[in-house]
Protein backbone atom coordinates (compact mmCIF):
# COMPACT_ATOMS: atom_id res chain seq x y z
CA UNK A 1 0.00 0.00 0.00
CA UNK A 2 2.89 2.35 0.71
CA UNK A 3 4.26 1.83 -2.80
CA UNK A 4 0.82 2.45 -4.30
CA UNK A 5 0.43 5.67 -2.32
CA UNK A 6 3.90 6.75 -3.48
CA UNK A 7 2.90 6.02 -7.09
CA UNK A 8 -0.23 8.15 -6.83
CA UNK A 9 1.93 10.88 -5.28
CA UNK A 10 3.55 11.26 -8.72
CA UNK A 11 0.27 12.65 -10.00
CA UNK A 12 0.09 15.27 -7.26
CA UNK A 13 2.78 17.36 -8.96
CA UNK A 14 1.53 20.10 -11.28
CA UNK A 15 4.63 19.80 -13.47
CA UNK A 16 3.80 16.14 -14.17
CA UNK A 17 0.28 17.03 -15.31
CA UNK A 18 1.60 19.81 -17.53
CA UNK A 19 4.08 17.37 -19.07
CA UNK A 20 1.32 14.82 -19.72
CA UNK A 21 -1.12 17.39 -21.11
CA UNK A 22 1.49 18.53 -23.61
CA UNK A 23 1.70 14.90 -24.71
CA UNK A 24 -2.08 14.81 -25.10
CA UNK A 25 -1.88 17.95 -27.26
CA UNK A 26 0.75 16.39 -29.54
CA UNK A 27 -1.31 13.19 -29.78
CA UNK A 28 -4.39 15.15 -30.87
CA UNK A 29 -2.45 17.32 -33.32
CA UNK A 30 -0.79 14.32 -34.98
CA UNK A 31 -4.11 12.43 -35.13
CA UNK A 32 -6.05 15.37 -36.59
CA UNK A 33 -3.41 15.90 -39.29
CA UNK A 34 -3.32 12.17 -40.09
CA UNK A 35 -7.12 11.94 -40.34
CA UNK A 36 -7.53 15.15 -42.38
CA UNK A 37 -4.82 14.27 -44.90
CA UNK A 38 -5.91 10.63 -44.78
CA UNK A 39 -9.42 11.61 -45.87
CA UNK A 40 -8.09 13.79 -48.71
CA UNK A 41 -5.59 11.23 -49.99
CA UNK A 42 -7.90 8.29 -49.29
CA UNK A 43 -10.77 9.90 -51.21
CA UNK A 44 -8.52 10.47 -54.22
CA UNK A 45 -7.28 6.89 -54.08
CA UNK A 46 -10.84 5.56 -53.80
CA UNK A 47 -11.95 7.58 -56.83
CA UNK A 48 -8.98 6.39 -58.88
CA UNK A 49 -9.51 2.76 -57.91
CA UNK A 50 -13.25 2.84 -58.54
CA UNK A 51 -13.61 4.84 -61.72
CA UNK A 52 -10.36 4.75 -63.71
CA UNK A 53 -11.28 1.70 -65.76
CA UNK A 54 -10.52 2.70 -69.33
CA UNK A 55 -7.43 3.31 -71.41
CA UNK A 56 -4.44 5.05 -69.88
CA UNK A 57 -6.38 5.82 -66.70
CA UNK A 58 -6.12 2.16 -65.73
CA UNK A 59 -2.49 2.80 -64.78
CA UNK A 60 -3.78 5.22 -62.15
CA UNK A 61 -6.17 2.54 -60.92
CA UNK A 62 -3.37 -0.02 -60.63
CA UNK A 63 -1.18 2.49 -58.83
CA UNK A 64 -3.93 3.36 -56.35
CA UNK A 65 -4.71 -0.32 -55.82
CA UNK A 66 -1.05 -1.14 -55.15
CA UNK A 67 -0.76 1.76 -52.68
CA UNK A 68 -3.89 0.73 -50.79
CA UNK A 69 -3.09 -2.97 -50.60
CA UNK A 70 0.57 -2.52 -49.64
CA UNK A 71 -0.03 -0.06 -46.80
CA UNK A 72 -3.31 -1.56 -45.58
CA UNK A 73 -1.95 -5.09 -45.30
CA UNK A 74 1.35 -4.34 -43.57
CA UNK A 75 1.95 -3.19 -39.97
CA UNK A 76 1.98 0.50 -39.11
CA UNK A 77 5.06 -0.01 -36.96
CA UNK A 78 6.96 -1.27 -40.01
CA UNK A 79 6.26 1.96 -41.90
CA UNK A 80 7.18 4.06 -38.89
CA UNK A 81 10.65 2.53 -38.89
CA UNK A 82 10.94 2.74 -42.70
CA UNK A 83 10.01 6.43 -42.68
CA UNK A 84 12.37 7.00 -39.78
CA UNK A 85 15.28 5.76 -41.91
CA UNK A 86 14.36 6.73 -45.47
CA UNK A 87 11.87 9.63 -45.33
CA UNK A 88 13.57 12.98 -46.08
CA UNK A 89 12.75 15.89 -43.80
CA UNK A 90 12.05 19.38 -45.24
CA UNK A 91 14.72 21.97 -44.50
CA UNK A 92 12.34 24.35 -42.71
CA UNK A 93 11.90 21.72 -39.98
CA UNK A 94 15.60 21.70 -39.18
CA UNK A 95 15.15 23.89 -36.11
CA UNK A 96 13.54 23.93 -32.69
CA UNK A 97 9.76 24.17 -32.75
CA UNK A 98 6.88 23.80 -30.26
CA UNK A 99 9.33 23.40 -27.40
CA UNK A 100 10.93 20.38 -29.10
CA UNK A 101 14.55 19.89 -30.09
CA UNK A 102 15.56 19.69 -33.76
CA UNK A 103 15.86 15.91 -33.53
CA UNK A 104 12.41 15.58 -31.95
CA UNK A 105 10.83 17.77 -34.65
CA UNK A 106 12.32 15.60 -37.40
CA UNK A 107 11.19 12.42 -35.68
CA UNK A 108 7.71 13.87 -35.24
CA UNK A 109 7.49 14.69 -38.96
CA UNK A 110 8.72 11.29 -40.11
CA UNK A 111 6.44 9.40 -37.74
CA UNK A 112 3.47 11.55 -38.82
CA UNK A 113 4.20 10.72 -42.48
CA UNK A 114 4.03 7.00 -41.67
CA UNK A 115 0.73 7.46 -39.84
CA UNK A 116 -0.71 9.46 -42.77
CA UNK A 117 0.35 6.83 -45.33
CA UNK A 118 -1.18 4.02 -43.32
CA UNK A 119 -4.37 5.88 -42.40
CA UNK A 120 -5.03 7.07 -45.96
CA UNK A 121 -4.91 3.49 -47.28
CA UNK A 122 -7.53 2.35 -44.75
CA UNK A 123 -9.76 5.38 -45.31
CA UNK A 124 -9.52 4.81 -49.09
CA UNK A 125 -11.30 1.48 -48.70
CA UNK A 126 -13.88 3.03 -46.37
CA UNK A 127 -14.62 5.78 -48.91
CA UNK A 128 -14.71 3.23 -51.72
CA UNK A 129 -17.37 1.32 -49.80
CA UNK A 130 -19.34 4.55 -49.50
CA UNK A 131 -19.01 5.21 -53.24
CA UNK A 132 -20.25 1.70 -54.03
CA UNK A 133 -23.28 2.27 -51.79
CA UNK A 134 -24.49 5.12 -54.02
CA UNK A 135 -26.91 3.84 -56.65
CA UNK A 136 -25.75 4.05 -60.26
CA UNK A 137 -28.98 5.86 -61.06
CA UNK A 138 -27.52 8.92 -59.32
CA UNK A 139 -25.02 9.26 -62.18
CA UNK A 140 -27.79 9.03 -64.75
CA UNK A 141 -29.84 11.61 -62.87
CA UNK A 142 -26.85 13.96 -62.82
CA UNK A 143 -26.22 13.57 -66.54
CA UNK A 144 -29.89 14.24 -67.23
CA UNK A 145 -29.51 17.58 -65.43
CA UNK A 146 -26.54 18.53 -67.59
CA UNK A 147 -23.83 17.88 -64.95
CA UNK A 148 -20.43 16.63 -66.03
CA UNK A 149 -18.72 13.79 -64.16
CA UNK A 150 -16.79 16.14 -61.84
CA UNK A 151 -19.95 18.01 -60.86
CA UNK A 152 -21.79 14.73 -60.30
CA UNK A 153 -19.02 13.56 -57.95
CA UNK A 154 -18.83 16.83 -56.00
CA UNK A 155 -22.53 17.64 -55.70
CA UNK A 156 -24.25 14.25 -55.78
CA UNK A 157 -22.10 11.17 -55.21
CA UNK A 158 -19.47 12.20 -52.66
CA UNK A 159 -21.92 13.88 -50.21
CA UNK A 160 -24.02 10.71 -50.14
CA UNK A 161 -20.95 8.50 -49.86
CA UNK A 162 -19.52 10.48 -46.93
CA UNK A 163 -22.90 10.43 -45.16
CA UNK A 164 -23.04 6.64 -45.49
CA UNK A 165 -19.57 6.07 -44.04
CA UNK A 166 -19.79 8.29 -40.94
CA UNK A 167 -19.94 5.38 -38.43
CA UNK A 168 -17.10 3.48 -40.10
CA UNK A 169 -15.04 6.62 -40.51
CA UNK A 170 -15.53 7.44 -36.82
CA UNK A 171 -14.18 4.00 -35.93
CA UNK A 172 -11.09 4.70 -38.02
CA UNK A 173 -10.60 8.11 -36.39
CA UNK A 174 -10.65 6.43 -32.98
CA UNK A 175 -8.25 3.78 -34.25
CA UNK A 176 -5.90 6.48 -35.55
CA UNK A 177 -5.83 8.21 -32.17
CA UNK A 178 -4.97 4.91 -30.51
CA UNK A 179 -2.44 4.01 -33.23
CA UNK A 180 -0.57 7.24 -32.51
CA UNK A 181 0.76 5.44 -29.43
CA UNK A 182 3.00 3.41 -31.77
CA UNK A 183 4.99 6.59 -32.32
CA UNK A 184 6.39 6.20 -28.81
CA UNK A 185 8.70 3.55 -30.28
CA UNK A 186 10.67 6.26 -32.09
CA UNK A 187 10.82 8.75 -29.22
CA UNK A 188 8.13 11.05 -30.60
CA UNK A 189 6.91 13.27 -27.79
CA UNK A 190 3.24 12.30 -27.69
CA UNK A 191 1.21 10.96 -24.77
CA UNK A 192 2.49 7.37 -24.61
CA UNK A 193 6.10 8.40 -25.10
CA UNK A 194 5.84 10.87 -22.24
CA UNK A 195 4.25 8.26 -19.98
CA UNK A 196 7.13 5.88 -20.76
CA UNK A 197 9.65 8.59 -19.94
CA UNK A 198 7.90 9.33 -16.66
CA UNK A 199 7.99 5.65 -15.78
CA UNK A 200 11.70 5.41 -16.52
CA UNK A 201 12.35 8.17 -13.97
CA UNK A 202 9.53 7.39 -11.53
CA UNK A 203 11.99 6.95 -8.65
CA UNK A 204 12.63 10.71 -8.81
CA UNK A 205 8.96 11.52 -8.24
CA UNK A 206 7.54 8.78 -5.99
CA UNK A 207 9.95 9.54 -3.15
CA UNK A 208 11.08 5.93 -2.66
CA UNK A 209 14.21 5.97 -4.79
CA UNK A 210 13.04 2.95 -6.84
CA UNK A 211 10.56 2.06 -9.58
CA UNK A 212 7.70 -0.15 -8.45
CA UNK A 213 5.08 -2.23 -10.23
CA UNK A 214 2.46 0.16 -8.89
CA UNK A 215 4.13 2.96 -10.89
CA UNK A 216 3.42 0.98 -14.06
CA UNK A 217 -0.26 0.52 -13.17
CA UNK A 218 -0.74 4.16 -12.16
CA UNK A 219 0.99 5.80 -15.13
CA UNK A 220 -0.22 3.46 -17.85
CA UNK A 221 -3.64 3.36 -16.20
CA UNK A 222 -3.72 7.15 -16.48
CA UNK A 223 -2.82 6.91 -20.18
CA UNK A 224 -5.63 4.38 -20.71
CA UNK A 225 -8.15 6.68 -19.00
CA UNK A 226 -7.04 9.66 -21.13
CA UNK A 227 -7.35 7.67 -24.38
CA UNK A 228 -10.78 6.43 -23.29
CA UNK A 229 -12.02 9.93 -22.44
CA UNK A 230 -10.86 11.35 -25.77
CA UNK A 231 -12.37 8.58 -27.89
CA UNK A 232 -15.58 8.23 -25.87
CA UNK A 233 -16.16 11.98 -26.03
CA UNK A 234 -15.58 11.92 -29.78
CA UNK A 235 -18.10 9.10 -30.16
CA UNK A 236 -20.70 10.98 -28.11
CA UNK A 237 -20.25 14.18 -30.13
CA UNK A 238 -20.65 12.37 -33.45
CA UNK A 239 -23.71 10.45 -32.24
CA UNK A 240 -25.24 13.72 -31.04
CA UNK A 241 -24.62 15.33 -34.43
CA UNK A 242 -26.18 12.35 -36.22
CA UNK A 243 -29.25 12.51 -33.96
CA UNK A 244 -29.78 16.19 -34.79
CA UNK A 245 -29.25 15.70 -38.53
Amino acid sequence: MENLAASFAILEKASIWLYILKGVAFTLIISVIAVFLGILIGSLLALLRNYCNRGFSRILKWTATAYIEIFRNTPLLLWIFICLVFCPCPGFLDRKMFGLTTVEVKLLFKAAVALILFTSSVIAEIVRGGLNSVAHGQFEAGHSQGFNIVQIMIYIVLPQAYRNIVPTLLSQVITTIKDSSYLANVAVIELMSRVKKLLSSAQMYNGTGAIHVSDVFVLFGLAAVIYFIINFALSCVVRSMQAKA
